[in-house]
């Protein structure tokens, strides 16, 4: 039987410097528990587009069609600001996400014991979070027609951006989320406006009719997604799964990311139907962006990118044991002290390059066995 197979796609700034890491513990589960994938390698963002005027290849598209799993560094960096929009480093992971129709986004928001005081918000409120946003990522207002910019019967101009949702793109996200809420805490709430938008209705009338007819078991809530964004605020620890719309979905998980303190330590899932093979098409990125200015030094927070592989063992792999036993050697670093620089905070630790934070939770996995 053939291994299962991932395409790294490192991209640009610390993108390999990250990824990197990755593949270290990649080739440890490989040496060591015996779960062996097919690893290859190729090119996205403005890297690709330094070597084939693109910043994503038909050829390297075929393959991430093909594989899997993608794993995703980063892409951008100034050098690529000049360029036309349509050759921009992040048309390239917009591509992606298109072409694989990777429609349920999943952005956990977790914090770590040992990092709760670098939240914003009181120790109490967000010691121990975790809960998971899940975002429909391939429709909504970003995707609507008609949108553009055009003139009006004033003399002036008029900014059109069209709300629009189908049952069946509605439902499958329902689904995703429901799926999720089975493998946690069994409880979903879903966010909208219906009562302003008349696609928040529909969105609120088919949630519910995927949870009376396919999930019944799993506790269903609904809110609108303004009071969802101040009780994420308020009380985070109230919700298990959100499920939420696009636009609705950018706003809240950006404010979830900052209850956990540090945007180097969240890792994110893009999933799309399954395969002939049963596993969903599925691409897996840190949220952090390619951070041109600490790039090439040794600087940068593996842990988001290796949280997105223990993404990718329990969402594309079902190696849900092999994902809670990274996720814990994570845990046991930052409790002992290990820090990268933007982690260093007043109570101090050891500080450590991109690299021994690799090496240190290499070893904590050594130590799980």
């Amino acid at each position: 039987m053939a291994n299962p197979s991932i395409l790294i796609l490192a991209g640009d700034g610390i993108g390999p410097e990250v990824m990197g890491e990755v593949k270290k513990i990649i080739t440890w589960y490989g040496d060591k528990r015996g779960l062996a994938f097919d690893v290859s390698e190729d090119l996205v963002g403005g890297c690709a587009y330094d070597a084939h005027g693109t910043p994503l290849h038909d050829d390297t598209m075929a393959k991430a069609q093909e594989v899997d799993a993608v794993l995703l560094g980063a892409v951008g960096g100034p050098k690529y600001d000049v360029l036309d929009f349509s050759v921009k480093p992040e048309r390239g992971l917009l591509r992606l996400r298109k072409e694989m129709d990777l429609f349920s986004n999943l952005r956990p928001a977790q914090c770590f014991d040992a990092l709760a005081d670098f939240s914003s918000l009181k120790k109490d409120i967000v010691a121990g979070l975790d809960i998971m946003i899940v975002r429909e990522l391939t429709s909504g207002v970003y995707f609507g027609e008609p949108r553009g910019i055009f003139p009006d019967n004033e003399g002036g101009r008029v900014g059109i951006n069209t709300q629009r949702y189908t049952t069946n793109e509605i439902r499958r996200v329902a689904r995703s989320a429901f799926e999720l809420a089975k493998r946690r805490g069994n409880k979903v709430c879903s966010m909208e406006k219906a009562n302003v938008m008349e696609s928040g209705i529909l969105w609120r009338e088919e949630v519910q009719w995927v949870h009376d007819n396919e999930y019944p078991e799993v506790e269903l809530s609904h809110m609108y997604a303004d009071n969802g964004a101040m009780q994420l605020v308020r009380n985070p620890k109230q919700f298990d799964v959100i499920v939420t719309d696009n636009l609705f979905g950018d706003l809240l998980s950006d404010a979830a990311a900052m209850l956990t303190g540090s945007l180097g330590m969240l890792p994110s899932a893009s999933l799309g139907s399954p395969m002939a093979n049963g596993r969903p098409k599925a691409l897996y990125e840190p949220v952090h962006g390619s951070a041109p200015d600490i790039t090439g030094q040794g600087k940068a927070n593996p842990i988001a990118c290796i949280l997105s592989f223990a993404m990718a063992l329990r969402y594309s792999f079902d190696q849900g044991d092999e994902a809670t036993r990274l996720e814990k050697a994570v845990e046991k670093v930052l409790a002992d002290g290990v820090r990268t620089a933007d982690l260093m905070g007043p109570e101090g630790g050891t500080p450590v390059s991109t690299s021994q934070m690799g090496d240190a939770i290499i070893a904590a996995l050594d130590a799980s066995l």
